[in-house]
């Protein structure tokens, strides 16, 4: 098992790999038997060694040896994987479409397995309204052990780590990129006191860069990890709105906070409300939800 275990990390760091691709090989070959078989696609000169030589089988004999010497030096780093098949990947998580196959962790591992969670998300432009909202809630929330999951975004998300952690309770993030690639750079002291005492999770290896596309397929992870979802402040067109609706096709909670109509940022909760969104007005209204 643990040969098979550490093929399948190996696999998991092929560049440009996709879930798909991922599991049609193990249909293919199940134990991973013939994974050397398998070319890294991808990989740059650049990043294998500055005195690396041009030509594909130069690649192909040294690729294979990079990424192993990458995965070597995540414990040195404080980051440790949990893959598909592994004891310690949540169960809520494998309920979701396209479940990550690799966890990134970097802090406390313990916190997937402990209490109820609850995803937190909303504007990038949090307003006052958005963080008296927070102060509102989060310590009835807190008070009952419940663990609160965000983007790291700016805004709201990263208002909703912030205020968890200063009220005393547990936080995890969920990010784009890989741990070595923190996004927004405004967010990185939040993002080491985070992975100190709390979780980041990351379905990326370390070294990957965030792109566009990675932050709406994270929000996936954010709600699937959690028994309900709630959005603070959004907009019509808001990012946090696909979380919603991916905890919708979850079959997990929704919850969001109104606003005034007058305002652009409560556009987004307002209309979830109108299609069946738990109007939230205090802690004590989500509590009922996640104890039933």
């Amino acid at each position: 098992m643990e040969e098979f275990r550490q093929r399948f990390i190996y696999l998991c760091h092929y560049p440009g790999i996709t879930w798909n691709e991922v599991y049609q090989i193990l249909k293919s070959d199940p134990q991973l038997k013939n994974i050397n078989l398998y070319h890294p696609r991808h990989l740059s000169p650049i990043s294998l060694s500055a005195n690396a030589h041009p030509s594909s089988s130069f690649l192909y004999e040294n690729s294979h040896d990079y990424l192993h010497d990458q995965i070597r030096q995540y414990s040195s780093n404080g980051i440790e994987v949990v893959t598909y098949f592994d004891k310690h990947y949540p169960n809520m998580l494998k309920e979701i479409y396209q479940p990550p196959w690799c966890l990134f962790l970097k802090g406390n591992k313990a916190l997937l397995e402990e209490g109820k969670k609850l995803a937190i998300v909303g504007s990038r432009q949090a307003t006052p309204y958005g963080q008296n909202v927070l102060q509102q809630i989060l310590p009835t929330l807190l008070n009952n052990h419940i663990v609160i999951v965000s983007g790291l975004a700016r805004g709201i998300d990263a208002l909703a780590h912030q205020t968890t952690i200063d009220y005393g309770g547990k936080t995890i993030a969920v990010i784009a990129g890989g741990h070595y690639h923190i996004y927004p750079e405004e967010n990185r002291k939040l993002a080491f006191k985070i992975a100190s005492e709390h979780l980041i999770i990351s379905e990326y290896p370390p070294e990957t860069r965030p792109s566009k596309w990675q932050f709406p397929a994270r929000n996936r992870i954010i709600s699937g990890l959690c028994e309900g979802t709630l959005i603070i402040e959004a907009k019509r067109k808001s990012g946090s709105l696909i979380t919603a609706n991916y905890a919708v096709q979850e079959g997990r909670e929704v919850f969001a906070v109104p606003g005034s109509i007058f305002s652009p940022y409560s556009a987004g909760t307002n209309e979830l409300i109108q299609q069946g969104a738990k109007l939230i007005m205090t802690g004590e209204d989500i509590l009922e939800e996640l104890r039933g």
